[in-house]
């Protein structure tokens, strides 16, 4: 496939993105940087001080909603893609909704009852749609243990061990690996069909 092949290809898919935080972000500007049409963006949450170790916001955005600030900075890493960005909280009643018209849906929670709540959700209501979940990214170094690995219609990006806590924080290495991973895998998915 040609350059121009592959952008006329991704121009006209739809990916949605749940959670706007380190993988998210990241992920949202890579397929923004590749030129898929149209993102969908949803998180809840406000974009603050901590968060500038690893997520693609700014200082001058501290405050200010995750959604709509990444629909920001979208906007000027490309701004042929469509952005729809959603201020809300997912839960089992409205993920079917938001994620319908997607050609592929990114999970990209940090909490795992978030991740477990949109797994089952999107594996049980939509069942043509394949799911790209990042499960294993906090701490440093280890690149031997990050990993693609599919079941089924989920595609699993990371090294599935290494959970956040105050010995392992997320740091933007690991996680922007793991986010372009997703971003990457997204890509094969999209320019397969």
């Amino acid at each position: 496939m040609t350059g121009k092949q592959i952008s006329g290809k991704l121009s006209g898919m739809t990916v949605g993105i749940a959670g706007c935080g380190g993988l998210g972000s990241n992920c949202a500007a890579a397929l923004a940087r590749a030129g898929v049409g149209t993102l969908i963006l949803i998180d809840f949450d406000v974009v603050s001080e901590s968060n500038l170790n690893r997520q693609y916001y700014f200082y001058d955005q501290i405050g200010k909603k995750k959604a709509s600030s990444l629909m920001e900075n979208i906007g000027r890493i490309n701004p042929g893609v469509t952005v729809i960005a959603h201020d809300l909280r997912l839960d089992r009643g409205n993920i079917s909704d938001m994620f319908k018209d997607c050609d592929v849906i990114v999970e990209a929670f940090d909490r795992a009852d978030q991740k477990e709540v949109l797994i089952e959700t999107v594996l049980t209501l939509l069942p043509h749609k394949d799911l790209v979940i990042g499960l294993g990214m906090a701490g440093w170094g280890k690149n031997e243990l990050i990993h693609y690995r599919k079941i089924d219609r989920m595609h699993i990006c990371g090294d599935e061990v290494s959970e956040i806590s105050d010995e392992m924080p997320p740091l933007a290495p690991r996680v922007g690996i793991v986010a372009n991973m997703q971003a990457n895998t997204v890509l094969d998915i999209l320019l397969a069909l």
